[in-house]
């Protein structure tokens, strides 16, 4: 393990003392994990892959690894002890398995099938078909959040920069906010950067930029309710811990999800968190759709009219209120294969 993190940390181009700053932790701790002699956190763990780009999956193992030899390696029973474990672990791991409902997986096996044939077609992709459904997407968000231009105005705001008379300032700076918010994800994807805190606080300071510049990219300071929602987000104290759990979840589970799951769960549970004043619902899209794309599909554009957001908001409130998941995930799914089924007829295939 201690190679691995030396080694990305040089790939890197990073000095141990700015691996520690960004890590929050002394300099002196860097050298001791890379010599051997002091084993990171978990949550340190964690923090590793994502800086240092290395895989968690392989990361985790080595460290776990060491742990294990650390604790048991030299006692006469270690083996024996391991096999004991090994196979409690596999009874619990197989008793606990999350197994998707068989419409989930249905869906899920529909969406890969037109997936497949939208990669067969990448050639037929465009900047003008790219540009129409993004403006699509940031009329549909913003729509869904109140904002009250149409598509045509939306479309004058962000590629015309006119002002629309009898339209706030506020409902113009959404217009664009979301269309640069837009472009910073599609560069996130084409950097193949995982998922950080940092690129979701720039996220949000996009949404936000010139409408709460004091709130943009920042955690809120005070406690908030969701209007219509039984669901109460945590007090203002837990949220950067709630975060931290956020990305420790991401971490472990990105490589074993189906990305479209993955994707709704990442949406879902950073809009319950509500770490933000403003801008919850428009980010957490944002980073669900900055997962699709990731993975090679496309962006999954909920509807603002009455039936959809009511839809929307019904499945994230039942996420929120009774811990079970399944609606929001199919209505994510379902909107990601309109989406594609969308995008296949648009390019005529």
């Amino acid at each position: 393990m201690k190679s691995l993190i030396k080694n990305a940390r040089e790939k890197k181009g990073l000095k141990t003392r700015e691996l520690a700053h960004l890590l929050g932790i002394d300099q002196a701790l860097i050298s001791k994990f890379e010599s051997g002699t002091r084993k990171p956190t978990k949550d340190q763990v964690v923090k590793l892959a994502s800086l240092l780009e290395i895989d968690y999956e392989t990361l985790m193992v080595a460290w776990l690894k060491e742990k294990i030899l650390y604790e048991i390696g030299q006692d006469e029973f270690a083996l024996k002890a391991l096999q004991v474990a090994e196979e409690e672990i596999r009874y619990v791991a197989k008793n606990n398995t999350n197994t998707l409902s068989k419409s989930l997986t249905t869906l899920l096996t529909q969406i890969d099938v037109l997936k497949a044939k939208l990669d067969s077609f990448r050639q037929f992709d465009s900047y003008r078909i790219s540009q129409t459904l993004e403006l699509e997407y940031t009329f549909e968000s913003n729509r869904i959040e109140g904002n009250t231009m149409t598509l045509r105005e939306t479309d004058l705001v962000i590629n015309e920069g006119l002002t629309i008379s009898g339209k706030s300032m506020r409902e113009h700076l959404e217009a664009i906010n979301h269309q640069e918010a837009i472009a910073f994800i599609k560069e996130l994807m084409k950097k193949n950067t995982s998922l950080i805190e940092r690129e979701v606080l720039s996220i949000h300071n996009l949404i936000l930029r010139g409408i709460h510049p004091e709130d943009a990219g920042r955690y809120r300071k005070v406690q908030v309710m969701i209007k219509g929602s039984g669901h109460t987000p945590p007090q203002p104290f837990l949220v950067a811990k709630e975060m931290e759990d956020y990305f420790i979840w991401y971490e472990t589970n990105k490589n074993k999800l189906h990305p479209v799951v993955l994707a709704a769960e990442m949406h879902e549970r950073l809009v319950t968190i509500h770490p933000f004043i403003d801008g919850n619902g428009r980010t957490s899209r944002l980073v669900m759709n900055l997962i699709l794309l990731q993975h090679g599909y496309v962006i999954a554009n909920i509807k603002g009219d009455y039936d959809s957001r009511m839809s929307y908001y019904k499945a994230l409130e039942t996420a929120q209120t009774q811990n079970n998941k399944e609606d929001f995930i199919l209505f994510v799914a379902q909107i990601e294969k309109e989406s594609l089924e969308r995008y296949l007829a648009i390019i005529g295939q």
